[in-house]
């Protein structure tokens, strides 16, 4: 069903139309009111019109008013009242807000775009960091909306598992017999050091190494054996992690860059036999072995420059006939759109790789792979550290992300501890249910603090913040889910499809803001505003609060109230609960 602003906008263009002969290029410009006293909605479609037309701002916006109430068939509006220089302010019927609520929550079930997300990517034979965070939870996210809002979403985990690093890893295991595959990822990140270390002093080893690369670019079987428990070592680690941060992504997912090298060289081939040197708006020139991609806009001038003024290229293979990162990265974008099938590529990392993007998905673009395809770069700042800089250990290292969320959890095991140990708010949880509610609010308050911020900004990581029971945070939100499901525990048999009733301003306010979920779902998603549906969530909590301190629920008047309470009462833990889940955050029903 259309949102509430959806059907007004569609009613104001309608009105424009009548009344202008023509709403081509028109728009609606409908937002919410910031105070209710003046409607429910505000329409701002008249101001810049009425410069165009020259006509006074006012008095159109009463033509437009008057067209609008005309054209209501489905009796949407209340009123449509002029204010200011020419705001139209408007007021939706009761009935219209009662039907936006029905089956508010629920998934969309029309069929959507076939998306591809690309995000997380760890490296493969060292464990996750918390550089990893972002990438690995906004991604999530994303997919959660987009599957919710219809559309069917591919998760791709591209991750890095082939290169001269593993050369090292496989020359150092094989020159020593390490055969075992128990090798734990800790051992991995420490031999590949000494490796890299011997390599630096011992010329032989190095030959060594540079032979193992091509040993496994060949399918050397005891190397490819070795490169195996490497990628398998780290996978199991990975997974882990991912299963406790609540991510959807699988190992069906992941598609290291070892997938895509049978294509690389035909991806160069392609590109040079397609747009050879002097070639507009795109040309592929090689010079001593290396190709470079250049780039030009529509007057010929080169679209990329270095530091120097120069033109700057994408190279795609080395003079010695390595391929590269941007190489891999356009083999998978055009396996995305050719075996995938996908017409809208996401790709989440952070912004130090936003030149890398604009010039491969330009290069892509040339090249046609992606015909109407929509590609967007998500990009996200730095987890900071108390001292403003990158989040690190006392020894300077990245934190493990493991170890950061087990202290979380740590921490909010002793949150409940504490809490228990109070006879004034004990609850009287069993050891199991204490386990479980840590590790979901541990977990949940890392996440949210993430994704509660603008995504392009650094912020700084605070376990104190997070986990705080009051202010824009998880365990607050899943407090709030928690006390409505403590309500309706009371209340006993919940019941069956009562009639809404919104007599009393923080009914309809509660209501109000129930029905706005789907246009804060439309706001997330241009531009990626994760942010944006952590603020209606924490808005919703709050409001639930003022509804339940004001309007007695299981001490209502009347029966037909009482029902009708508890029937908001159901619709605000619903909502708060499928926006945490599209966040990633579990919620629980005691806490």
């Amino acid at each position: 069903m259309a949102t509430l602003a959806g059907r007004l906008e569609a009613l104001t263009l309608r009105a424009l139309e009548q009344i202008v002969g023509d709403s081509e290029g028109l728009s609606a410009q409908i937002a919410p009111t910031r105070d209710e006293k003046h409607g429910d909605y505000q329409c701002n479609a008249a101001l810049g019109l009425a410069r165009r037309l020259g006509r006074n701002p006012r008095e159109l916006s009463g033509e437009l008013a008057q067209a609008m109430l005309a054209l209501d068939e489905t009796g949407l509006l209340r009123t449509a009242e002029v204010a200011g220089p020419g705001f139209l302010n408007l007021r939706v019927r009761e009935e219209a807000l009662k039907a936006a609520l029905k089956g508010i929550g629920d998934p969309v079930r029309s069929a959507g775009r076939r998306v591809v997300v690309d995000y997380s990517s760890p490296n493969i034979a060292k464990q996750m960091h918390v550089g990893h965070l972002r990438s690995s939870i906004i991604g999530d996210a994303i997919c959660r909306i987009l599957e919710h809002l219809g559309h069917e979403v591919k998760r791709q985990n591209h991750v890095g598992d082939w290169g001269t690093q593993f050369g090292l890893l496989c020359a150092w295991l094989l020159d020593r017999g390490v055969e075992d595959s128990r090798v734990d990822l800790g051992d991995l990140e420490a031999l590949y050091r000494e490796a890299q270390a011997l390599a630096e002093r011992d010329e032989a080893f190095r030959e060594r190494s540079r032979e193992r690369v091509v040993a496994l670019h060949q399918g050397d079987q005891p190397t490819r054996e070795t490169w195996r428990r490497i990628v398998g070592t780290s996978l199991e680690h990975i997974g882990e992690v991912y299963e406790r941060l609540g991510l959807s992504l699988t190992l069906a997912d992941t598609r290291g860059e070892s997938f895509y090298n049978p294509m690389l060289a035909g991806v160069v081939e392609e590109l040079q036999v397609r747009f050879p040197a002097g070639s507009r708006p795109m040309e592929v020139v090689e010079d001593q072995g290396a190709v470079c991609v250049f780039l030009y806009d529509e007057e010929g001038q080169p679209r990329f420059k270095n530091a120097q003024g120069e033109p700057q290229p994408l190279l795609v293979r080395k003079s010695d006939g390595a391929f590269l990162y941007p190489t891999t990265d356009l083999a998978a974008l055009r396996y995305r759109v050719r075996d995938l099938e996908a017409d809208w590529l996401i790709y989440v990392t952070d912004s130090r790789q936003a030149l890398h993007f604009q010039m491969f998905f330009q290069t892509a673009r040339e090249a046609g792979w992606v015909g109407e395809s929509l590609l967007e770069h998500v990009t996200f700042g730095t987890v900071l550290g108390p001292d403003g800089k990158p989040l690190k250990t006392r020894s300077g290292e990245n934190v493990k992300l493991a170890e950061l969320l087990g202290e979380a959890v740590e921490r909010a095991d002793r949150l409940v501890e504490d809490n228990e140990s109070d006879p004034a708010r004990k609850r009287g949880f069993s050891a199991d249910e204490k386990r479980d509610i840590a590790e979901a609010v541990g977990i949940g308050a890392v996440k949210y603090a993430d994704l509660s911020q603008n995504r392009s900004s650094d912020y700084v990581f605070s376990f104190d913040r997070m986990l705080a029971m009051e202010g824009n945070t998880a365990p607050y939100l899943m407090y709030a889910y928690a006390r409505i499901r403590s309500i309706q525990r009371r209340a006993g048999e919940l019941p069956h499809e009562p009639a809404l009733t919104l007599e009393e301003a923080h009914e309809r306010r509660l209501a109000m803001h129930l029905a706005r979920l789907d246009e804060t779902l439309d706001q997330v998603v241009s531009g990626w505003r994760l942010n944006l549906l952590c603020e209606y969530l924490y808005g919703l909590a709050g409001l639930f609060m003022k509804f339940y301190e004001n309007c007695p629920v299981l001490g209502a008047p009347t029966p037909e109230q009482r029902a009708s309470r508890l029937d908001l009462c159901e619709k605000a833990a619903r909502v708060l609960k499928v926006g945490l889940e599209l966040l990633g955050i579990r919620v629980v029903e005691r806490m």
